[in-house]
């Protein structure tokens, strides 16, 4: 009887492995990204790690975290999307990704959230930190403070928009637990990450999440790009009844961030027993 429940056991562990092995193992999941993850966000299993918890700078992942405390003042009526923000001479002088706000004094919120869900606006993204916590300083303070409330325990942010900074630093796992918290607490807000471009003052700018426009099922989330740490991308998909989220940080390009999160979108579906139509 003692031996049957070993072999029982034996048993099980090889079936557990086999499934997971099939992800790790399938050729068209082969990864050069330096971190990638895969969960179900209805659950929150993660069905793929490949070294999740090493630290990188997240980049415009940051993005996420800073649009999570906009979305939560609004919801708790502390301000409103018709909200005219002003535009500080920090956030037009901003580098990098822009809604080029240098000639601007007041704008609405709802277009400065717009601008860093869809074209990763750093300069909104400063002028939006103003806004809510009173300074830059006190809105990144926030931000720490929540990313502690949601289990990101290997993060910790040094600007609201993710432009490299000295010991800004995130996971894989903890932006994976980010994006699961925002889907969740602010299932509207997928249909700003889901825009393939946005138009400010009659500049029209895109998404540079490209699975927008080659994947139906993905409506989301956000890319990330730094120099010292590479391509990153959160991507979100739906098929049937089932949610999947992706991280992939630390690619060489655009094209193969994009490749890797979509083939483990697919692996992962598989996994959940939904595959394609």
């Amino acid at each position: 009887m003692r031996v049957k429940k070993i072999v029982t056991c034996l048993c099980l562990v090889f079936a557990v492995f086999v499934t997971q092995k099939e992800l790790f193992a399938a050729p068209h999941v082969k990864l050069r990204a330096q971190s990638a993850i895969v969960m179900n966000a209805g659950n929150g299993k993660i069905l793929y790690a490949k070294n999740p918890d090493r630290p990188m700078q997240p980049a415009s992942l940051t993005k996420i975290l800073s649009l999570y405390l906009v979305h939560e003042a609004i919801n708790e009526g502390k301000i409103f999307p018709s909200d005219r923000v002003k535009i500080s001479v920090d956030a037009q002088l901003t580098d990098g990704s822009s809604m080029f706000l240098v000639t601007e004094t007041e704008v609405e919120l709802e277009e400065l959230i717009k601008g860093m869900a869809v074209v990763s606006a750093n300069d909104a993204s400063v002028a939006v930190a103003e806004h809510v916590g009173g300074s830059v300083e006190c809105f990144v303070k926030m931000m720490n403070e929540k990313a502690r409330k949601l289990g990101m325990r290997h993060s910790r942010f040094k600007n609201p928009n993710g432009l490299p900074a000295e010991g800004q630093v995130s996971t894989a796992r903890d932006i994976i637990r980010l994006a699961r918290a925002y889907i969740r607490d602010f299932p509207e807000a997928l249909h700003l990450h889901s825009m393939q471009h946005y138009t400010f003052r009659e500049v029209t700018q895109e998404n540079l999440n490209s699975l927008l426009k080659e994947r139906s099922d993905v409506d989301g989330l956000k890319t990330g790009f730094v120099r010292s740490a590479g391509y990153h991308l959160i991507v979100t998909a739906t098929r049937d009844d089932t949610r999947l989220i992706v991280v992939v940080m630390g690619e060489k390009n655009p094209k193969l961030r994009a490749r890797d999160a979509s083939r483990l979108l697919e692996a992962g579906f598989r996994m959940t027993g939904r595959r394609a139509k």
